[in-house]
């Protein structure tokens, strides 16, 4: 057993063979894959446990800001790019927005996944929040993004139209008389600013992913816009009637974003018809790594690697509130 843990400790993260199989333990950012057939099958299965699960680093993110309350300072916040930590400095009240909405979407997630091996669980420890999750590209990453993205726009919209912020208000281009299908309104109230949130979300959460620009940054991206998009897709028309006896003779109408409930519901049914996809040739875009598969549309979410099994055994314990007798949730 000495000769195996010398040989574990000589081993990097990228060396080692995950435990799905015999795809590589890895970021997709990362294609090597050294042989280890030398070993036996049991001592490659505790390496591929001890190396990819315990010891695996995964990145810091922006959604750490939930865990620091009001307390955001933009140069202790692991894991910004210098883009996100300049647009920290310049928009701290805004960032404590951020910060504050996190646990807003977190919840969905949890609520949407409630019934689920794996639960969207978060841990503390982390500053991604999200752990071992993110070391593979499968199609819960592929939410995780799409409902953080998804959960800035409401946050931000949100707190424009209730006037907690100093660089935004109602939608300022909901102004004059318009018209729908029951006839013609006028403007009024306030309109929720969605347009100036997906703005300000696009610039600040897709800019680590802008900066990398490889497979999972692609991925990480599409995904970004699904979420955003998302938000916008259930914008719905709120009127007001003015007239005599309740008559409907005026109507003073705003757009009001639906409760984000909808949106989870309308995200986890494209986590259900996910599309796995490859790069293509040119790194620009996706292709569906099965000719039977769609091409995925800008609604869709995308991933790139199969989903582990999100349990790993352990005879001692077998806690694990879904996985099977003598397993845990892998965390």
């Amino acid at each position: 057993m000495k000769r195996y843990l010398l040989i574990l400790r000589s081993l990097t993260f990228s060396d080692v063979p995950s435990i799905h199989g015999n795809a590589p333990c890895r970021s997709v950012k990362n294609q090597t894959l050294v042989n280890m057939n030398f070993l036996p099958s049991g001592i490659c299965l505790y390496l591929s446990v001890a190396t990819c699960w315990l010891t695996a680093k995964v990145d810091a993110s922006w959604w750490y800001m939930g865990t620091l309350g009001s307390q955001v300072m933009c140069d202790n916040i692991p894991g910004l790019v210098n883009k996100q930590r300049q647009l920290c400095r310049q928009h701290p009240k805004v960032m404590q927005a951020i910060g504050a909405g996190i646990k807003d979407w977190i919840s969905e997630c949890q609520h949407q996944f409630r019934n689920h091996r794996w639960n969207c669980n978060t841990t503390a420890k982390d500053h991604n929040l999200f752990g071992r999750l993110l070391l593979r590209s499968s199609r819960e990453v592929a939410f995780v993004y799409a409902i953080s993205s998804a959960g800035v726009v409401y946050t931000l919209a949100r707190a424009c139209s209730q006037g907690e912020l100093d660089n935004c208000s109602c939608d300022p281009t909901k102004m004059g008389s318009s018209e729908d299908s029951k006839g013609s309104f006028n403007w009024g109230g306030c309109s929720d600013h969605v347009e100036h949130a997906i703005h300000f979300s696009q610039i600040f959460v897709d800019a680590k992913e802008r900066k990398e620009r490889d497979a999972q940054a692609l991925m990480n991206l599409h995904n970004n816009r699904a979420g955003r998009k998302a938000v916008k897709r259930f914008m719905t028309l709120q009127c007001k009637c003015h007239g005599v006896s309740g008559s409907c003779t005026v109507r003073t109408c705003w757009q009001a974003m639906a409760d984000f409930r909808r949106t989870g519901d309308h995200l986890r049914k494209r986590y259900n018809g996910a599309v796995q996809v490859a790069v293509n040739q040119y790194g620009t875009g996706f292709t569906a790594t099965h000719t039977h598969f769609k091409r995925p549309s800008k609604n869709d979410l995308v991933y790139l690697e199969d989903s582990p099994d999100y349990c790993i055994r352990d005879p001692q314990s077998g806690k694990g509130p879904i996985c099977q007798s003598g397993y845990v949730l892998l965390t």
